[in-house]
């Protein structure tokens, strides 16, 4: 092991950012503390070698602050409170409205208060030296490191770089929507006040996720989708299930507009869409995707173009370089806090491996080194009511890919486990079978409580476990995951 641990992390833990000195030398150096950079700073120490992670803001990054962990932190009372509303005998006792104040406090201390001190001190407890500042590349296993005061600082990688700058949400280039000061997903995730009317501009996740919070919350919701519908990267149900709650709870959903400007008039926003209508509220989401945090971190230095995704192989490392890593959403393989930390799993073990001149494939009986799972089995919970579940491909992208293919469909609401959720349950299920092989290709699931299932699904999709092998699983009665039965019931006809 090498590298300065103990300078850097006692001028850390007095507060100060580390001064310029001379370079300081690492066997690999990660720009990113996020839960993927973490991990892989993690996974490098765990196999003997020294490392140092560069974060800008908060360690533990967009996940637990503005992400993943405040938006379910909002959601969960939503949706246990839309779960007791079917129960009979539970029903009347949540009538009321949301206590917002206390749904706020929960969410804040998701975030710990928008604190990285449990996550420093769990980076030191690995050994991990942080230096607080912007990195950016300054050439080929180079890293400068600049504080907030103006202090520079060189790093150096004997063995790799990794890139785990994550991504930010991505506006429309819409005249004077800076001033507008509209919410992305960290706003819609960190406010502390619920504002009267909402607009949501965007289908995705973010939107229907934060629809459905602010919904409960006591704003009066628009959806605005430019596209189809909502959920478009799913099966096509799952958009439609969510959509019709959504309006069921009083959300309005429109779908196939846009909006052309947007203006901001004494805290009134007016959004102005292409059928010439103009909508008013008094704040407005952008979720309409996200774009690489990698514009500004020196890619030009080693020949790579600012503001890109980067192109990496199934170990994470960058095509065309020996040494430069993109591991996590940076690289676009999937936007997905557990895929980014796969990877990063990945990614550590591969860079060990090459560190210690180990041949990658000799090593690989775990397929340690390979982000296999990225091509075929990524899975995804959507924290709607209903939820939306997913692992594989869909129908659609099964299809296109030239495979022959079935979909078989199923009825949750036909499942003795999904009539213990109480009444009215709604929800589908599909997997989608691989006739050549008799292997699932993807799974869908839409209804309450199925975010639980997905695993079971990911396993199925990730082993290629046969159908016929399948039909041996048996499922416990009565739970939802009866669901299985019933699918290869009617699979086999």
């Amino acid at each position: 092991m090498s590298g300065a641990l103990t300078h850097v992390a006692t001028a850390h833990t007095c507060g100060k950012t580390v001064p310029m000195t001379d370079t300081r030398t690492y066997d690999v150096v990660v720009i990113g503390a996020g839960p993927v950079g973490e991990n892989v700073a993690d996974r490098a120490r765990a196999a003997g070698l020294s490392a140092a992670i560069v974060e800008s803001e908060l360690v533990g990054g967009e996940c637990s602050y503005w992400a993943c962990m405040p938006s379910k932190a909002l959601l969960r009372p939503v949706i246990a409170r839309a779960d007791a509303r079917r129960v009979p005998g539970l029903r009347q006792a949540v009538e009321g409205p949301l206590d917002a104040a206390a749904v706020f406090a929960h969410r804040d201390g998701f975030t710990s208060h928008w604190k990285d001190d449990g996550q420093v001190g769990w980076l030191e407890g690995v050994g991990v030296d942080l230096y607080r500042g912007h990195g950016r590349l300054a050439g080929a296993r180079k890293v400068s490191v600049t504080g907030k005061d103006g202090s520079e600082q060189l790093l150096a990688a004997r063995h790799a770089v990794a890139v785990c700058t994550g991504t930010r949400a991505a506006l429309p280039d819409l005249p004077g929507l800076a001033d507008v000061k509209p919410w992305t997903s960290r706003e819609a995730t960190a406010s502390d006040h619920v504002p009267g009317r909402l607009l949501v501009v965007g289908g995705g996740v973010v939107a229907v996720e934060m629809a459905t919070a602010w919904q409960a919350l006591g704003s009066r919701v628009t959806v605005l989708v430019r596209g189809g519908g909502l959920l478009p990267r799913m099966e096509p149900f799952a958009g439609e299930l969510v959509g019709q709650a959504l309006t069921e709870a009083g959300a309005e959903v429109r779908s196939g507009v846009s909006v052309t400007a947007v203006t901001r008039d004494n805290g009134t926003v007016r959004a102005t869409l292409d059928d010439g209508s103009t909508l008013e509220a008094d704040e407005i989401l952008f979720a309409t995707g996200r774009a690489p945090r990698t514009d500004d971190i020196g890619l030009d230095t080693v020949g790579l173009e600012p503001g890109s995704w980067l192109d990496v192989d199934d170990s994470l490392r960058v095509r065309g370089s020996e040494w430069l890593y993109a591991v996590g959403d940076a690289n676009h393989r999937a936007l997905l806090t557990h895929q980014g930390k796969y990877q990063a799993r990945v990614a550590g073990a591969a860079i060990a491996a090459r560190a210690q001149g180990v041949p990658l494939l000799e090593t690989d009986r775990w397929g340690a080194h390979a982000a296999t799972a990225d091509h075929d089995a990524v899975p995804q919970v959507v924290f709607t009511d209903p939820e939306a579940a997913s692992a594989g491909l869909t129908l659609a992208e099964a299809e296109a890919a030239g495979r022959r293919v079935r979909a078989v469909d199923y009825d949750m609401s036909g499942v003795a486990g999904a009539s213990l959720y109480g009444e009215g349950y709604r929800g589908r299920a599909r997997m989608v079978v691989d006739l050549d092989r008799e292997v699932l290709l993807g799974v869908t699931f839409v209804g309450p409580g199925v975010g639980e299932l997905i695993h079971s699904a990911t396993m199925a999709v990730a082993g290629e476990i046969p159908v016929d092998r399948l039909w041996h699983a048996v499922p416990a009665y009565p739970t939802i995951s009866e669901v299985w039965l019933r699918l290869l019931e009617t699979y086999r006809g």
